[in-house]
């Protein structure tokens, strides 16, 4: 079984026992997490369950796992000729999280 949950302003799909990373939530690593905003549940190749937009009462249970920060990634801009050059660099924080539970 599978499950279309959303967080930070994405879409993950997740299965049970799955490690997946999303941008930062709030909690310490070994702390539980309840995600409510659930978009559609199914099971491989089976029947699917689509919300409209949210499924009422389903539940993804998950444990964080870690809390750290992604690679840099460099944003570089230039002009040729023209002298005009700038680099800037971001690293976003982000949170390891397995996924304990689906509930429909």
């Amino acid at each position: 079984m599978y499950a279309i949950i959303k967080t930070g302003g994405k879409q993950y799909k997740v299965k049970n026992d799955d490690i997946v990373d999303v941008e930062k939530l709030e909690g310490e690593a070994g702390s539980k997490l309840t995600f409510s905003e659930i978009l559609a549940i199914g099971e491989e190749g089976e029947n699917l369950k689509v919300g409209t937009p949210l499924i009422e009462g389903a539940k993804v249970e998950a444990e964080i796992l870690d809390q750290y920060r992604g690679p840099k990634l460099i944003a570089f801009k230039m002009k040729k000729r023209k002298g005009y050059r700038r680099k800037v660099g971001h690293r976003q924080s982000l949170t390891k999280i397995k996924i304990s539970a689906i509930n429909a």
